[in-house]
């Protein structure tokens, strides 16, 4: 019987900039090159999200009009469920906008967004510039320290709580808010970050680690992976590193 990855996206319609999709299109690419099977459905507005069937649930970033709708209605139809697949092992991915979403809340100027409390984070819209330009940062994901090379682009700051731990640590770039050095957020299998780019076709590793993460199987590498590793090296030449 064929292993089979099954991914869930969350509003693909509205949360997509950035070719955020592109993720996806490299989880069922890595699955398939390797005789895994890949699944995808997608759940939007009003529409439920069950908990038990999915093996990876994945969210990108959208404008603020979209966002705010999004975060109205995951906080009332989908955020039981994300905590039901969070707390049963299930991978979470989360990218810009999704990731301030898996939060408390998101104070986007008068209005305060619901998060749905996966992590412990708040996000606030505060003055200057948006954060924006190629970052690069080291992260360990349980098979010692890698990097992950991306593009940012965040009006929004965002804030760990004193005991959550970040996805990795700034290199070259912003990161969550430009101050303390740190990047993303990681519990568990639930991971937020601001790279786009899109972050899983420039730092394929990571998608292969997700896979791993998700199914609890260990990947063999595959033959040829010199674009791949083209994409990735060209990624952290774009951030200086």
């Amino acid at each position: 019987m064929t292993t089979t990855l099954r991914v869930c996206s969350l509003y693909p319609e509205l949360m997509n900039i950035y070719a955020d999709r592109g993720n996806l299109a490299v989880l069922g690419a890595r699955c398939e090159w390797r005789g895994l099977g890949f699944q995808h459905q997608a759940a939007s507005v009003g529409e439920p999200l069950d908990p038990e069937r999915h093996d990876l649930i994945y969210m990108g970033g959208g404008q603020d009009r979209d966002q705010i709708a999004v975060a109205h209605d995951m906080a009332e139809t989908k955020r039981d469920a994300l905590h039901a697949v969070a707390d049963r092992g299930a991978v979470v991915l989360a990218v810009c906008g999704g990731y301030q979403l898996l939060g408390h809340s998101y104070e986007l100027g008068d209005e305060e967004l619901p998060g749905v409390g996966l992590v412990d984070l708040r996000t606030v819209r505060e003055p200057g510039p948006r954060l924006i330009g190629n970052c690069a940062i080291a992260a360990d994901l349980g098979t010692g320290q890698r990097v992950i090379a991306g593009f940012e682009n965040h009006g929004g700051r965002t804030h760990l709580g004193p005991r959550e731990r970040p996805l990795g640590r700034v290199i070259r770039g912003h990161g969550n808010n430009g101050r303390d050095g740190l990047e993303g957020v990681r519990r568990g299998k639930v991971i937020g970050t601001y790279l786009h780019g899109p972050l899983l076709p420039k730092n394929v590793w990571l998608a292969d680690r997700l896979i791993e993460l998700a199914l609890d199987i260990e990947l063999e590498p595959l033959a040829d992976d010199s674009l791949e590793d083209a994409a990735h090296a060209s990624a952290r030449r774009a951030a200086g590193v």
